[in-house]
């Protein structure tokens, strides 16, 4: 395969470069100003220059993933000159000998930082809890002073994608899992619809990739009937619609692969029974001032030939989510019996759906304050956030996920201002949001005129009036219940300061009693005193002793202790130590960096993971742990995604080889109509025709309907297969599904 790739025509790349250069031109020249043509060309060769001894692991020259990045940039998300030299430039400082003063020197200082937020902090994997964390949270605290690092690294992502079949197998799923994790999420908050999609398809192809294939290729299959059934269903509401004097392009969209995937999975069906498999998009072209009218017009047109399913309205035109989309969606019922969505929306709602924050700007007048959308409020909520760095990378990652694909809840003030907070939020997120004071003195809240306790989450619509006491003071348990940003840090901001004022009053006492036996308050000291009272770090122990519960006459018995400093700290490092010394062993055993299940137990430990159980057979990959060696997840564990973002450099391929006779552990779920025998028809395919041993088999009736979770030894998954598909050949048995069993 190599050497193919040695063969390379110099003249050809130089002609496809100045190829998608040119396309970069023709896609930008909309909205060049004045010197911008000049300033591209600039960046263009600077990075050409900068990259030239550079290839990408397809063999490429280096240069076209910058271009196709700028690319993405103005085609895709609608940016303009500052994000494409930006997006041209967004590997030279990480990548080659320029530094950001050069930067600086040749496009001035904004485009410098927007470079350093692209930039990935360097340093070894290992020594800092987890340098991806570190790294997203270092991109992200520039979005507090500009937008379009976010947007260009979601298009660095987004073609890093696209182009992810050369990489080898454990960065695929490293990229893919991250990507899914944090990168998917963040292109749905900031109403970047098109790209979100892809990224969510694109992780679910090399994460998940046999159940992709399968749902792509059902989608193939049925393109005609699909295309067949739009038409018919348009032809009637299409000239109704024209004669009411409405231009309209109506066109029909497939849902995307894994929210069918996810469909399936949640209300375990197949895909034959997914019955809103794509949707019908009404696009209005009409004036800004009247689009409201129109939306509403149009649904009622389309009402009058398909009945209408009234819990599936949904109305985002009068009150938009949070990332900016507006539009009104319905499910009808056709006249054969089947349901659809149809989405009604006006031409400039499709382009803030699809280019998400920079259409929005687009279309936004600045100098009204009333233009403010929900899109600037989450913005402003981030930043808001993103002050609160003093936490873990770990934890800030987890805080800033937590707050990404959260759906809204609107509840209003007793004055009738609307208030949007993220979904499951309480009466004390409520108070948070209106004030942090207010949030800090909560005592309770009246929900629609009634007195309910702090903790009650909000619904949709409720009128909330907050109650306050000056003795009232936020409490730890606080941040058991309240899910947004604000209230969390508001929270530990005050526990921190209490912390801090307890501690002080404790450095007092410890000053005092050290005084007493002559002794002075030095690093010797403190460190010998945390040692003895096994407190975690100075501000712990002052705390500890502040609030009573370390005595102060204990402080004394500090002239017994041994004059020797403590041995702490030490762990991080040690624990990294053992995770390297791990990696080195599997890659020592010789098999392409590859550990061999079944083959390499002797030279490196491992255990099969609890959390997903897999059997041989399973797409899986390795996991090194900090004190038990190697663990063995399925790729589709549920708790692969978050393994992989945050602590990339620990994963490690691995395959099955030659298995000895070793049963493995699975779970079948069956679900069906309950009739006599039907237990015994269950039990003889598994014992008898199939001669497996099961473990346990519960089932459970209600008025004729039962289901069934059987766990079975078995192989591997093709034993496992031939299982299921003789399960769902019995009389009476609607779905048969395997199940992750959980050691309890």
């Amino acid at each position: 395969m190599m050497d193919t790739r040695m063969v390379i025509d110099e003249e050809e790349e130089k002609k496809e470069i100045i190829r998608r250069y040119r396309k970069l031109l023709r896609h930008a020249k909309p909205f060049l100003k004045d010197n911008d043509a000049k300033e591209i060309k600039k960046a263009f060769y600077i990075s050409v220059e900068a990259h030239k001894d550079m290839r990408r692991k397809s063999g490429e020259p280096y240069i076209y993933h910058p271009l196709e990045v700028a690319d993405i940039c103005v085609n895709e998300i609608g940016l303009g000159t500052t994000s494409i030299i930006s997006a041209l430039l967004h590997d030279v400082v990480e990548d080659t000998d320029w530094e950001l003063n050069d930067i600086k020197r040749e496009f001035g200082p904004k485009i410098m930082r927007i470079i350093d937020g692209l930039t990935k902090i360097s340093g070894v994997p290992g020594e800092s809890v987890s340098e991806q964390a570190e790294n997203f949270r270092k991109m992200l605290l520039t979005l507090s002073s500009d937008t379009r690092v976010i947007l260009i690294k979601l298009a660095d992502r987004l073609h890093n994608m696209r182009t992810l079949e050369s990489m080898p197998r454990h960065k695929q799923l490293k990229i893919a899992s991250e990507t899914f994790y944090l990168y998917a999420p963040l292109a749905h908050r900031l109403g970047l619809y098109a790209i979100k999609t892809e990224l969510e398809d694109l992780s679910m192809k090399y994460r998940e990739a046999d159940e992709y294939r399968a749902i792509a290729d059902k989608i193939e299959e049925s393109k005609d009937d699909r295309n067949k059934f739009i038409r018919n269903f348009v032809r009637p509401i299409q000239k109704s619609i024209n004669d009411q004097g409405y231009a309209v392009e109506v066109k029909g969209r497939t849902k995307s692969i894994y929210s069918i995937a996810q469909k399936m999975k949640k209300q375990d069906i197949p895909y034959e029974e997914v019955y809103d498999l794509f949707a019908i998009r009404i696009i209005i072209d009409t004036d800004v001032d009247k689009e409201k009218a129109a939306c509403w017009h149009v649904y009622s047109i389309v009402t009058d030939f398909y009945q209408p399913n009234p819990d599936r309205l949904r109305d985002w035109v009068s009150i938009p989510k949070a990332n900016g989309y507006e539009s009104l969606h319905t499910t009808v019922m056709t006249k054969k019996g089947q349901w659809v969505e149809v989405q009604i929306r006006t031409r400039r709602m499709d382009d803030i759906a699809e280019k998400g924050y920079a259409a929005h700007w687009k279309y936004k007048d600045g100098s009204a304050k009333e233009n403010e959308s929900a899109l600037d409020t989450w913005i402003n909520r981030v930043r808001e956030s993103l002050e609160q760095n003093d936490i873990s990378a770990i934890e800030f990652v987890d805080d800033f996920r937590s707050n990404l694909f959260m759906e809204e809840v609107y509840a209003f003030t007793p004055m009738g201002k609307l208030i949007t907070l993220p979904n499951g939020s309480t009466a004390l997120d409520f108070a948070f949001d209106v004030h942090s004071e207010v949030g800090a003195n909560c005592i309770g809240a009246k929900i629609n005129h009634k007195l309910v306790p702090i903790n009650t989450k909000l619904k949709n619509g409720d009128q909330v009036e907050i109650l306050t006491s000056s003795k009232q003071k936020p409490k730890e348990d606080w941040l058991r219940f309240v899910v947004s940003s604000k209230a969390k840090s508001g929270i530990k901001d005050f526990l921190k300061e209490e912390k801090k004022k307890a501690a002080k009053e404790g450095k007092e006492i410890v000053i005092r009693k050290l005084k007493q036996i002559k002794l002075t308050l030095n690093n010797d000291t403190i460190n010998r005193l945390i040692a003895y009272f096994g407190a975690k770090s100075p501000l712990d122990f002052f705390f500890e002793v502040g609030t009573g519960k370390i005595n102060p006459k204990d402080i004394k018995k500090i002239s017994e202790i041994k004059k020797e400093a403590p041995k702490k700290s030490k762990r991080s490092f040690e624990s990294a130590d053992e995770v390297k010394k791990t990696i080195k062993k599997v890659h020592a055993t010789g098999t392409a960096d590859m550990l061999l299940i079944g083959e390499d137990m002797d030279v490196v430990d491992y255990k099969f993971a609890n959390c997903c159980k897999p059997i041989p057979g399973d797409d899986v990959f390795g996991f090194v742990t900090v004190s038990e060696g190697i663990k063995i997840h399925r790729t589709s564990c549920p708790n692969a995604t978050e393994l992989m973002s945050n602590y990339g450099y620990r994963i490690i391929k691995a395959k099955w080889t030659s298995q000895q006779e070793i049963a493995f552990l699975a779970g079948i779920r069956v679900i069906g109509t309950d009739r006599i025998g039907m237990v015994n028809d269950i039990t003889s395919i598994i014992s008898t025709d199939l001669k497996v041993n099961m473990r346990s088999l519960t089932i459970d009736t209600d008025h004729g309907i039962f289901e069934g979770n059987i766990s079975v030894y078995v192989d591997d998954t093709s034993h496992l297969n031939t299982m299921l598909e003789k399960l769902k050949k019995v009389d009476g048995i609607e779905s048969v599904s395997r199940f992750d069993l959980y050691d309890k």
